[in-house]
């Protein structure tokens, strides 16, 4: 059975951010609606009352809504992996037990990637088993980076 590959792409990411900046927006709006409507005075069919009555259906003063938490999904990762897909960049993947493995990410997923490599079989790796990656070629000087067993 053949599956196609749904890959996000670098405009679906931006679409995404900006549909809930905009959501937040319009939010904010509605809110600031909500509080010129409670702030106005209501129209009294009867125009003659008497004093006290005026006191009490005055509008009470609610207190100001605390701000709204930001956004728990930025994207960054998407977008760090979708960069180094389209450019094939040499990478390091260095897992919890000290192991490294070179190669270039195919593809993504929420839990894993797929590292192609040039002198061995490509890999499907968990995020979960991977403690950090770099980039190969990183150094100004154009050397590897020294790799250090931790034992």
């Amino acid at each position: 059975m053949n599956r196609k590959l749904i890959r996000p792409n670098f405009t679906e990411i931006k679409d995404k951010i900006k549909a809930s900046e905009a959501a937040k927006q319009l939010q904010q709006q509605q809110q600031q609606q909500q509080q010129q409507q409670q702030q106005q005075p209501q129209q009294q069919p009867q125009q003659q009352q008497q004093p006290q009555q005026q006191q009490q259906q005055q509008p009470q003063q609610q207190p100001p809504q605390k701000k709204a938490h930001p956004p728990t999904d930025t994207f960054a990762e998407n977008y760090y992996y979708l960069k180094q897909m389209s450019k094939k960049t040499p990478m390091a993947v260095v897992f919890h037990d000290g192991q490294v493995i070179e190669g270039y990410i195919e593809w993504y997923d929420r839990n894993c990637i797929k590292l192609n490599r040039d002198k061995g079989a490509n890999l499907l790796i968990f995020k979960s088993n991977i403690k950090y990656m770099y980039k190969l070629n990183e150094n100004k000087d154009g050397q590897e980076p020294e790799k250090t067993d931790k034992k």
